[in-house]
């Protein structure tokens, strides 16, 4: 896979926080909540303006003669509605990491520190 097309390669705001401990869980969590809600509301914004250039653009046109105005602001809306639902998935995205970082501490932050030093992974700091 090549690197230099966007999309093909990892995250590195992501990517770049080492599996060392609770915190870096803690800010892999928060890093990815707050690059989801950005994509979201990015895409939010990006129907609200696709829309209108959907409507501008179709201003005079030959296509309007034949099946109305109504026509093309139904089909821009249906455009515009798919873009909407990936804002809403980003949202939902952000949500499940919040999730994701509770989870976690519920199910190791208790229990783990607790076991002996010599079956705990050396290279995972419970400390830090």
């Amino acid at each position: 896979m090549s690197t230099d097309k966007p999309g093909r390669s990892r995250i590195p705001e992501l990517s770049n926080i080492p599996w060392g401990g609770p915190t870096a869980i803690t800010q892999y969590a928060k890093v990815g909540r707050d690059l989801c809600r950005d994509l979201g509301e990015e895409f939010n914004l990006g129907s609200d303006e696709l829309y209108a250039v959907l409507i501008r653009s179709f201003k005079g046109h030959p296509v309007l003669s034949v099946f109305g105005a109504p026509d093309v602001r139904l089909r821009a809306r249906r455009v515009v509605r798919r873009l909407k639902r990936a804002a809403e998935l980003q949202k939902a995205s952000g949500i499940e990491l919040v999730k994701f970082h509770a989870q976690f501490r519920k199910e190791f932050i208790d229990i783990l520190p607790q076991a002996k030093p010599a079956a705990r992974n050396p290279e995972f700091n419970w400390n830090g």
